[in-house]
């Protein structure tokens, strides 16, 4: 655990008792505060008054007594509208932080020879693998090194800060709306798509937000962005007039002038006088596909500004193990191959999984984003057939219409014991992806259950094989 350092001795109200509310709370009150919670579920009070914690109906408390208000990332800070606690704080002139903020002050608060370095990953699709990627690399150079954030351990929770160390961590738009003080050593931002737009009243808010990355660098530190959206490419040029930091454009589309880039897989740096060959990544399994292309050259950026060699980085980019539920290949039952990409939970990330395979079988749906898939049309003549699951099922079959053929599968189970029959029928090598392109809320509880629903459906089809060919 991280103790959260300023706020000795001072009331820090916290509303929405989640994973990040009570990671807060126990730092905080492990740095001296006294955090005061609340919550809309009473079973999450409950929980929290067993560990100890003050509970504080904050509807009716005096707000003019509170030094802080602590908010979860889920809890909205703008909009659709300003959460009521929002509008109680902003009355009374406290403050609303977020944990990546509690972090950065207790970060700002060391005397500058105990402070560890930071490398903070954002972007809309391919945070959570650059970030594993670029932990994976330190670790394997022998760095001591801790992921969190975003991803896995809630910041907070990672050990207390220490020099000598360096923090890699996920940060999202979310936890970005609630980041005043945050410089981070390296700063990446991989790209831009629309997403949670509705929190961010529209893609000039979702923008803003992740632009809080860098508000606080200056020369002596590095911002690696991401060039394959007009957004992010948008971005640079505004940096490059603006901003004086160390810029490193990244891309896995086309060539740069300067900056890092892959070509058919090849990563090439160009950040000096020539461009020098780094690693061939088509030999890389984990690595499979343009975005993750793109998310090895951020990676590499990142670790090469923290002095690591290339050697070392191609030895990590090497031995990269690959995250859960990511493009990640679970098995297969014969010539069929099965990719579970439960985390495209968006049509931008399905584009990523689907442009790396020249045919496959489709799982798709759940609840649907804006725009549904309407912008995969190109990507449909790749699709030999669509298994349609959830409350997406008949707009999806709507909008591929006579692309692909579809099937209502409905049911996640259904649908891969259908693929996987219809694949296993032409006789040839075959891959079922699941990359759903939806949220999963409207049948699991998150990307992940999805996946391991995904994950448990083939090795019961595999069983089941097994047992009738015995």
């Amino acid at each position: 655990m991280i103790p959260v350092k300023g706020f000795e001795g001072k009331r820090v109200a916290i509303f929405g008792l989640g994973r990040s509310g009570l990671s807060a709370a126990r730092a905080l009150k492990a740095g001296g505060a006294e955090p005061l919670l609340w919550d809309d579920k009473p079973q999450s009070m409950l929980a929290a008054a067993k560990e100890g914690f003050t509970i504080e109906n904050l509807k009716v408390a005096d707000w003019g007594d509170i030094d802080a208000l602590m908010l979860s990332p889920g809890v909205p800070l703008t909009h659709p509208e300003p959460h009521w606690t929002v509008v109680a704080a902003k009355a009374a002139g406290v403050p609303v932080l977020g944990d990546i903020e509690l972090f950065a002050q207790t970060l700002n608060a060391l005397p500058e020879k105990k402070r560890p370095r930071t490398v903070a990953i954002t972007g809309t699709n391919g945070k959570s693998t650059t970030t594993a990627l670029i932990g994976h690399i330190l670790k394997s150079a022998g760095k001591d090194v801790h992921v969190g954030g975003n991803i896995g351990v809630g910041v907070l929770d990672l050990t207390e800060m220490h020099a000598g160390a360096i923090y890699v961590i996920e940060t999202s738009s979310y936890q970005l709306d609630l980041t005043h003080s945050f410089r981070p050593d390296v700063s990446v931002l991989l790209n831009f798509s629309p997403d949670h737009l509705d929190r961010h009243g529209g893609m000039d808010g979702y923008i803003t937000a992740k632009k809080r990355l860098f508000t606080n660098q200056t020369e002596a530190q590095t911002a690696v962005i991401g060039t394959d959206d007009a957004w992010s490419q948008a971005l640079v040029t505004e940096m490059t007039a603006h901003h004086p930091v160390k810029l490193v454009p990244v891309s896995a589309r086309r060539t740069l002038g300067r900056g890092v880039y892959a070509l058919n897989g090849v990563i090439y740096d160009a950040t000096s006088e020539r461009a020098y060959q780094i690693i061939d990544l088509k030999s890389v399994r984990t690595l499979t596909g343009r975005h993750n292309w793109q998310n090895a050259c951020a990676a590499y950026s990142a670790c090469k500004a923290l002095g690591l060699s290339t050697e070392a980085i191609v030895a990590g980019l090497r031995s990269f193990p690959g995250l859960d539920h990511r493009m990640q290949e679970i098995g297969r039952i014969g010539k069929v191959r099965f990719i579970n990409d439960s985390k495209a939970t968006n049509s931008d990330a399905a584009r990523q999984a689907m442009s790396s395979f020249d045919r496959f079988y489709w799982i798709a749906g759940g609840r649907a984003k804006v725009g549904g898939i309407e912008d995969l049309g190109d990507l449909f003549p790749r699709v030999k057939e669509a298994f349609l699951i959830g409350e997406a099922a008949e707009l999806f079959e709507k909008t591929i219409g006579n692309a692909a053929p579809c099937t209502q599968s409905r049911l996640l189970f259904t649908a891969v014991a259908q693929a996987y029959a219809a694949a296993e029928k032409s006789g040839k090598e075959e891959i079922v992806l699941l990359s759903p392109a939806c949220a999963s809320q409207d049948q699991f509880t998150d990307f992940e259950a999805r996946g391991d629903a995904f994950k448990s459906a083939v090795s019961e089809i595999g069983k089941s094989i097994i047992e009738t060919a015995s």
